[in-house]
């Protein structure tokens, strides 16, 4: 081969190479670029402020603190005192290093998040002696009521999935995981802006590039007011501490929720600053279930409350009037089944709910299922589940709230395939006369329920939210969602709720002047003793206040639940409490099994 040819193609080979080295420096592999780049800018991500939330009446429930992220980009970092970087962080020298090993060399890392203001300011004094090294600022949430930890929710550092979920969040945001911080994320999150600052050689801030024109600004989150009542769900926190259970409180005829609480609850400010992680792995960890919202997410059978119910189905089926009258004799007898009563004799429809006759409303579910005009016990039985989804019970309400359950009503298939098709009928499934058996509504949907008596026959989607500044909330919870049942059967229903209280199974519930309707109910628990559930509203006219108070484990509905939520109401509509001895019974009561 002729040399000039083999000279040629080294020559060409060579210069092949380093054309193919200088695109790849230059075009395809941007680490050059980047690690020039971070040396000359730091893009700084402005986070904004999220809303503050309030109470109806103006109360500041949640606003936020400054806090402090320490960050660093390793490609910047020159050497320094490791140890007296960490003794300033508190934090140990393997931690810090590990940190920086895993970093990606030209982008930051956190290394100390939600730092004090304390802490800060120390920090800040010896920034100069760590180059590659600085300060983000943050906001924490803080609640200067402690109360409402389950309604008000809280916020974590997202997660993989979060930030797979949406694009807006990238690694070290904060999202809202619970209540109104997740149901209105997007209104309370705001926007994050992002300021291009050019630095030194040393890592020192000269002023921001180009005079700002690439830099966006933080959209601030919007306030949110809430329909909740700052002082009836503190006190009715008061009232369930050492409890377990749920207390929901509606004003009829807006939907407006006016206290929601779960016990055992939690100061939200065990999820603000560096113990936030302890903290959630207390709570997690806890067997009381502190973060579990019992008012959403709880099924609870309704018990003898169902029975005003059943007693306005059977009213709008013409299968019983107001002057129907039944005989107990101390229970029902299916034949091969006996539901215990405590009452006997003639028992007309008054006294069935005033004194909660068991027999009389095993008669009344028989006439029910057993109606002419159905062709089957199931067609009649869907009828009768399709009056209850009227009310809101067993399925979803739609609230603003997250994570709320649907409860339970089964199909008629459920007992055709359980018992064979035209194999049962109301005695076989007896139990649910009495708000037993294959029964369970959440609190917030009992409480939705009376609140649709209350109204005599329609009720609002309950939620929290009342006001969002510069917004508007959802229209449909402006909307009135009627019952099946006709307004005129509401009225003996009534009545008989307004006996309960004052010469009933709930005289533990009278309040002198107080025209309070309600109805007690004990269900049956298998695993221990039975829970204490009371529903009531007040006045009978023109109700201002609904609810559904439901206690585990405790016992008669006129025992426990009846007068604390009576005590809420009294409290409520009168801001006085006129039994304080009622009161110290219930506040000193420890019902939690140690």
């Amino acid at each position: 081969m002729d040399k000039r040819i083999v000279i040629r193609a080294i020559i060409i080979l060579t210069g092949l190479i380093f054309i193919i080295n200088l695109y790849i420096i230059q075009v395809a592999d941007n680490s050059y670029k980047l690690s020039a780049e971070n040396n000359a800018f730091r893009h700084v991500t402005q986070y904004p402020a999220r809303g503050m939330i309030f109470d109806r009446n103006g109360r500041l429930l949640v606003f936020n603190e400054a806090s402090y992220d320490l960050k660093a980009v390793s490609d910047q970092i020159k050497p320094f005192d490791t140890i007296n970087l960490c003794k300033l962080l508190s934090i140990s020298k393997e931690q810090l290093i590990k940190t920086l090993a895993d970093a990606n060399r030209y982008q930051p890392v956190v290394i100390s998040k939600q730092m004090s203001k304390k802490r800060y300011a120390v920090l800040q004094e010896f920034l100069y002696k760590f180059p590659g090294f600085y300060v983000e600022t943050r906001t924490l949430r803080k609640y200067p009521e402690a109360t409402a930890a389950h309604l008000l929710g809280y916020v974590k550092e997202v997660n993989k999935n979060d930030i797979k979920k949406n694009r807006y969040y990238r690694q070290g945001d904060y999202i809202g995981k619970s209540g109104i911080e997740k149901s209105y994320e997007e209104k309370l999150r705001g926007r994050k802006g992002k300021n291009i600052l050019v630095v030194d050689v040393h890592n020192r801030i000269k002023g921001s590039y180009k005079e700002g024109k690439y830099d966006t600004a933080a959209v601030v989150g919007k306030n949110l007011t809430t329909t909740l009542d700052a002082d009836l769900q503190a006190y009715v926190e008061k009232l369930l501490q050492n409890k377990i259970g749920s207390v929901v409180a509606i004003e009829p005829k807006t939907g407006e929720i006016l206290a929601l609480a779960s016990s055992p609850t939690y100061d939200p400010n065990m999820f603000v600053g560096a113990k936030s992680s302890r903290n959630y792995s207390k709570l997690v960890n806890d067997p009381l279930l502190p973060l579990f919202n019992r008012a959403i997410k709880s099924k609870y059978p309704p018990g003898s409350t169902f029975k005003t119910v059943s007693a306005l189905i059977a009213l709008q089926e013409g299968v019983i009037t107001p002057q129907t009258v039944f005989v107990s004799n101390f229970g029902y007898s299916t034949g091969s089944h006996f539901v215990k009563d405590h009452i006997g004799g003639a028992v007309n429809f008054i006294m069935s709910i005033q004194y909660s006759s068991n027999a009389y409303y095993c008669h009344v579910f028989k006439n029910i299922l057993s109606d002419k005009k159905f062709s089957s016990v199931s067609d009649a039985y869907e009828n009768w589940k399709e009056h209850l989804h009227s009310f809101g019970l067993g399925k979803k309400l739609g609230t603003d709230l997250a994570y709320e359950e649907k409860g339970l009503i089964y199909p008629a298939s459920y007992f055709d395939k359980y018992y064979g098709k035209g194999r049962w009928n109301h005695n076989t499934v007896i139990s649910l006369a009495i708000g037993q058996g294959e029964l369970g509504f959440t609190p917030l949907q009992m409480a939705n329920m009376t609140a649709a008596i209350a109204n005599r026959g329609y009720y609002i989607i309950p939620h929290i939210i009342k006001n969002i500044t510069d917004d508007s909330i959802d229209p449909i919870y402006s909307i009135k969602k009627y019952t099946k049942i006709e307004p005129k059967y509401f009225d003996p229903v009534i009545e008989g709720m307004e006996m309960v209280v004052k010469a009933g199974t709930a005289r533990s519930a009278f309040v002198e002047g107080l025209q309070i309707c309600g109805k007690t109910g004990t269900a049956q628990n298998p695993h221990g003793k039975d829970h204490s559930i009371f529903i009531a509203f007040a006045p009978k006219d023109n109700p201002k206040i609904a609810i559904a108070a439901y206690i585990e484990n405790a016992g008669y509905g006129s025992t426990w639940a009846a007068p604390i939520a009576s005590l809420m109401i009294e409290k409520y509509l009168t801001d006085t409490i006129k039994r304080p001895w009622v009161e110290k019974r219930i506040v000193d009561a420890n019902l939690i099994k140690k």
